[in-house]
């Protein structure tokens, strides 16, 4: 068989067992098809996810909801103001031996797990949220001098209430560029509401089935990184991360008229990731253009800091990133990239 035949069935393949865990998914949750799919891109890429919405949209069950349709360990920490690091990474208890000597022994916390819900992640203090920096770049826990390596894979999946409502403390930004994707939660239409109520109402539990693995889940992360990624589409990924840099050399107007701070290389990688995902999907070896412009919100919208005017004028973060996606060309001159090579 071919070199290109085995890819086909390779992504062919991939296409089904993504959608069987995303039909598994689709039992308990109604709608938010994009807010699926953005999860599920994250766990094919091994990225960490960040939920935003308001209380009571089906964030948190839908995150545990794909825990049971994979084969992984799970654990869910609530978040709440008094928790403290020790709380999620674990601590030194004093033991006793069988011969009476005593000693210190480290008790993992629930972080030592697969797949960990950070339910409401901003109801804690930034100290304790730094908690998670080590854990969710390196996927290890340093404690006492010691360093603890987890399993894999090893997910984050975070869900948080909108900064504006009392009570929460907004995310470290270095904790923030972890976050492959950030999705917004929205409400749910008419017919899906009346769906919802359905299914809650009337003393029926659907119970999704597990039909992956870690090992599996690990085969998929290596077969999107293999999808091609063409010169010319890893510029235009390059020039729509270098367009968020105030004063830069491929700044827009909008970019210097209403940000602080720009993404970081991180929000390029989690863009081309993201996009191989979507190629895959869409039955193709090769990222297109169209692949990198559906997953640009998600991948940058959490790695862009607005200033005071944007602020002061109502204009979020999306709405710079759109324009920025509307007037950035697909095809740019190479000039400026040569320059900041030398």
């Amino acid at each position: 068989m071919s070199i290109g035949a085995t890819l086909q069935q390779q992504s062919e393949e991939f296409r089904q067992r993504y959608h069987a865990v995303r039909e598994q998914i689709g039992r308990v949750i109604v709608g938010h098809d994009e807010i699926v799919h953005g999860v599920l891109t994250c766990m094919f890429v091994g990225g960490h996810c960040l939920l935003e919405g308001v209380p009571g949209l089906g964030k948190t069950m839908l995150i545990r909801t794909l825990a049971q349709t994979l084969n992984l360990h799970f654990s869910r920490i609530q978040f709440t103001p008094d928790l403290m690091p020790s709380d999620i990474l674990g601590t030194n208890m004093v033991v006793e031996s069988p011969d009476g000597k005593r000693m210190f022994e480290f008790q993992k916390g629930p972080i030592f797990t697969q797949i960990c819900l950070a339910d409401e992640i901003n109801r804690a203090t930034p100290k304790t949220q730094s908690a998670l920096l080590e854990t969710m770049q390196e996927g290890t826990v340093t404690a006492a001098g010691t360093r603890y390596v987890l399993d894999k894979p090893f997910f984050v999946m975070a869900t948080q209430n909108p900064i504006e409502q009392e009570g929460t403390y907004p995310l470290p930004e270095a904790q923030l560029d972890r976050f492959f994707f950030k999705l917004v939660v929205g409400y749910s239409s008419r017919e899906e509401l009346s769906t919802i109520i359905d299914r809650t109402t009337r003393g029926v539990q659907i119970e999704p089935e597990k039909v992956m693995d870690g090992e599996e889940i690990r085969k998929w992360q290596r077969l999107v990184r293999d999808v091609v990624l063409a010169q010319h589409v890893q510029d235009y990924i390059v020039r729509l991360a270098l367009a968020t840099h105030v004063d830069g050399p491929f700044a827009l107007p909008v970019t210097n008229k209403y940000l602080r701070w720009g993404c970081s290389p991180r929000g390029a990688q989690s863009v081309a990731l993201a996009s191989k995902v979507r190629a895959l999907l869409e039955g193709r070896f090769n990222v297109s253009f169209e692949d990198v412009r559906r997953v640009f919100l998600p991948a940058m919208r959490h790695r862009v800091i607005l200033n005071f005017e944007a602020q002061a004028e109502g204009i979020d973060t999306d709405h710079v990133l759109l324009e920025i996606l509307e007037k950035l060309p697909e095809k740019g001159d190479d000039a400026p990239v040569a320059a900041l090579l030398k």
